[in-house]
């Protein structure tokens, strides 16, 4: 298990993806900066933050537990940006950028959910 999660890609990325959200979030208009920018910026941030809470617990059983619902909140994510594509709030060319990023960050998680090192995990 990593202890340093900091020196992790799969934590490194969402929270680059965190800082993009939170510049995607200013074009949303202003009756939505309580509801759909607020929750956005929320899972964002809880994104790399489940990473790294599961990275300092001291079971594998619970890092992987952690991960998944970091995973979860990519999902979210996802699913909150195509909401904002769907309302027409936002243009794929707002979000293309951290589409592509969270699909990255999907296949790293799934992968390292998915290493040998975790594979005995509970």
């Amino acid at each position: 298990m990593e202890s340093n999660y900091k020196n992790l890609v799969v934590w490194q990325k969402p929270m680059v993806l965190t800082l993009n959200i939170y510049k995607i979030v200013k074009k949303l208009p202003k009756e939505e900066m309580f509801a759909l920018s607020d929750q956005m910026r929320r899972v964002a941030v809880s994104f790399p933050s489940n990473i790294a809470e599961g990275c300092g617990k001291r079971l594998q059983g619970e890092l992987k537990y952690f991960l998944r619902i970091a995973s979860g909140s990519a999902a979210e994510l996802e699913t909150q940006m195509q909401i904002c594509l769907n309302l027409g709030y936002l243009q794929s060319e707002d979000i293309e950028e951290s589409l592509s990023l969270l699909h990255e960050v999907e296949k790293m998680l799934n992968s390292f959910m998915n290493s040998k090192k975790l594979s005995s995990a509970n």
